[in-house]
Parts: structure tokens; C-alpha cells; sequence
């Protein structure tokens, strides 16, 4: 017997260190090469590691939220075969084993568990875990029967009302650690508050124009499952104005002291999934038509929710669009997505009596709340900015004039 340690690999991004967001061994288990053992975070996605040999766990790194800096021991295992084994840690064949949550993992644990393991992501997993659910009693539908966000919330519908043996007992506190993509949001939206003067901007819009715009759109549309939201619309008159404006299309680079104006528009499209918030990006949206960047938003949104996402899709963005939907209330104050200098915020749109051209009328309005780091965009420019918008929004044709 001799001892095979799994030190943690690089997960790129250069990246010199990373959380532990959960194990799925302990000490003493058994363990099947391939079989997942941990997922770790780095600062885009949990990214789940399997393990390069067949051994019994014999001690673990650390506790979930716990730093490990890369090429330190994550894991070690005893293993079999004693010089193949210890030739292969001590010659640096750890092999990685990284795999993206929704890559297809193996289905069978060894050893005293002898149980299947369920196939699942990272986010499913830790709602489980927090709801007291045992994910065995979950069916999956997904390949190789991995239980996908739909077969989770059916779950959840169908039991209802129903207790779980592990929820805490009523009266006391549930302790829940700030670990992995919440711990993340966490600091980035402390860092962005402490660090950016924050110039907020609220704009009423009459959207009647382009809400009829859109409707009658999808009526026509033949594919249904490929419907128009309000944001491509908003995003393509964010494109014609930042050509304009492109002091808000621009990143703040502190440790050199410089701003960087982008010729490119990646919008970065603030997505709620069930980790918490992350920010998809369309990349090069002033090359796309209206139903290109609709499809795009689609695609990354859908991605960042069910954890297909790449981590190279959650970089990059020079400007963020955020929309609470049919939750957006009248105003927000939309937190800037560091290092860029602007975000715009969609708000609740509404019927409601407006005076129009001298007589009332019922118009559908809605807030466009935006923030822009008032270090490097001033008020006015930021006012106008928004105005362009709220005149090619109200105006639909003049989005898509050259």
C-alpha cells in the first residue's frame, strides 16, 4: 500500500489559488478512478474534479470555502499496486481530471457507499443539500439519467408541503457559509460600492411604440420558442448610442491607471441562476440584427442557468444590462459590473394616463434606471446618453435606420 497525492491542478485564467465549494468523498470512502470528488470554484464557475486513481480517501485539504493555492495537496488517497501508484504521483502524473458541471460524470461510487451517485450540477446539489433532499429520490432525465434543473423543480412541485428529515428544527438559526460564487458576488459588489462613485440616472420611457413593435413581430414569427423580449430592443439601442457616446462603452484598468474605450460591445447580461447572479456575455453585439442578438441573449442566459456556460463567456463584457423582469419595481440603482464604467437597469413596464400632445391617454412607461462611474463619465454625458436611447426606443424605426 502507499499513498497517492491529487494536488490541485491549474483551472486557467492564471489563476494561483481556488475555493472549495463542495466535497462529495470523505475520509475512509472508497473511490473509483473517474469518480468526482470535489468541486471547486474558481472566479467565473464551480468546476468539478475526478480522481486520477482507485484508493480509499485518506485526508482531505480543507473545509468547503477553505483556499487551496494550485499544485498543493487537495487530496490523498492509499492506494494499491504500491510502485505504479507512487511512480505515478511522484512523477507528476496528476493528472487533472477538470470537468465542466455538466459534463457527463461516472454513475457508480465503489467501495461502502454502494450506492449510485447521482448526476447532477454543482447549484442542484447545493439546493438539495439546503432543502434537505436526498437527490437518489430525484429522477433524472438527462443523459445517463443526470437530474437537470426541470427534474429538481418537478421535484419540488410534487412534494410540496411535504417536511424533510434534515431542515432545522423551528425557532433555530440556519447557519449558511458565504462560500464559492456567493462569496464572489459578495466582495465584487462590496469592492464596486467602496471603490466607484456611483452617478445614478433615471429616465421615464414610452415604450407603446416598441412594445406594439414587438408584439406584432411575434405574431408573425414561426418558430415560438424563439419570441422577442424587450431587451434585444434595448440592446440594440444601446449599441447605436454607445457609437456615440463611447466613453461608456470602456473599462477601468487601476493597476495602470487607464481607461480602455472599446471598439467592440460585449454586453454583459446580468442573469439570476441558482447559484446567484452572474453576468453572460454577448460578444461583438454591434454586429448582430435584432433577432441575432435576441437568440444570443437567449443562448447565454440559458447557459449561465444550467451551468453549460464556459468560463470564457462570463469575461470580457464592456457593458452590463440588468432587468428584474416582471419584479423590476418603478426605480433601481444598479451596481456598476467592475472594471466597466456603465450599467443600465430595466425596470417594470406599466399602463398608465400620460398627457399626449395635449390630451390623456393610456401609454405603456417604463423606467430605465442606469449607474456610470462618475470618475470617468460626467453627469451630462451620461443623461444624454440615456435621452438617445429613450428617443430611438420611443421612436422603433430609428433603431434600425443606418
Amino acid at each position: 500500500m502507499s499513498e497517492y497525492v491529487f494536488k490541485l491542478p491549474d483551472l486557467g485564467e492564471g489563476m494561483v489559488e481556488s475555493e472549495i465549494g463542495e466535497w462529495f468523498v470523505k475520509v475512509g470512502d472508497q473511490v473509483a478512478e473517474e469518480d468526482v470528488i470535489c468541486s471547486m470554484m474558481t472566479d467565473k464557475a464551480a468546476v468539478e474534479l475526478s480522481s486520477p486513481v482507485a484508493g480509499q480517501v485518506l485526508r482531505l485539504a480543507g473545509e468547503p470555502g477553505d483556499m487551496v493555492p494550485v499544485g498543493a495537496a487537495l487530496i490523498t488517497f492509499t492506494v494499491g499496486g504500491g510502485d505504479q501508484a507512487v511512480a505515478g504521483s511522484d512523477a507528476g502524473d496528476n493528472r487533472p481530471h477538470v470537468e465542466l458541471p455538466q459534463s457527463k460524470q461516472p454513475g457508480v461510487e465503489q467501495g461502502d457507499r454502494q450506492k449510485t451517485r447521482v448526476m447532477t450540477s454543482p447549484a442542484i446539489r447545493r439546493r438539495a443539500k439546503e432543502a434537505g433532499i436526498d437527490l437518489a429520490t430525484v429522477t433524472g432525465t438527462g443523459p445517463g439519467g443526470r437530474v437537470s434543473k426541470q427534474d429538481f423543480e418537478s421535484y419540488l412541485a410534487g412534494n410540496a408541503g411535504r417536511p424533510h428529515d434534515r431542515l432545522p428544527q423551528q425557532g433555530s438559526p440556519q447557519e449558511i457559509k458565504v462560500i464559492g460564487l456567493r462569496r464572489i458576488i459578495a466582495e465584487r459588489m462590496a469592492a464596486a460600492t467602496r471603490e466607484i462613485p456611483h452617478f445614478t440616472y433615471v429616465e421615464e420611457i414610452d415604450i407603446t411604440e416598441v412594445e406594439a413593435l414587438r408584439r406584432h413581430l411575434n405574431d408573425k414569427a414561426t418558430n415560438k420558442s424563439s419570441r422577442l423580449t424587450p431587451l434585444p430592443f434595448l440592446g440594440l439601442a444601446l449599441v447605436r448610442a454607445l457609437a456615440e457616446f463611447p466613453q461608456c462603452n470602456a473599462t477601468y484598468d487601476k493597476d495602470r491607471n487607464v481607461i480602455l474605450r472599446h471598439s467592440a460591445i460585449h454586453l454583459g447580461i446580468a442573469t439570476q441562476t441558482p447559484d446567484g447572479l452572474k453576468v453572460p456575455v454577448v460578444r461583438h453585439a454591434e454586429g448582430m440584427s435584432l433577432h441575432e442578438l435576441a437568440e444570443e441573449i437567449r443562448r447565454v442566459s440559458e447557459a449561465a442557468r444550467n451551468n453549460s456556460i464556459t468560463k470564457s463567456e462570463l469575461s470580457g463584457s464592456t457593458i452590463t444590462i440588468t432587468s428584474l423582469g416582471k419584479l423590476g419595481g418603478i426605480v433601481s440603482t444598479p451596481v456598476i459590473n467592475m472594471p466597466e464604467v456603465g450599467i443600465i437597469g430595466v425596470n417594470r413596464a406599466i399602463d398608465k394616463p400620460v398627457v399626449l400632445r395635449g390630451q390623456v391617454a393610456v401609454r405603456t412607461m417604463m423606467n430605465l434606471s442606469s449607474s456610470f462611474d462618475h470618475r470617468f463619465v460626467d453627469g451630462y454625458d451620461a443623461a444624454a446618453m440615456i435621452q438617445r436611447i429613450k428617443e430611438m426606443l420611443e421612436h422603433p424605426a430609428t433603431i434600425f435606420l443606418p
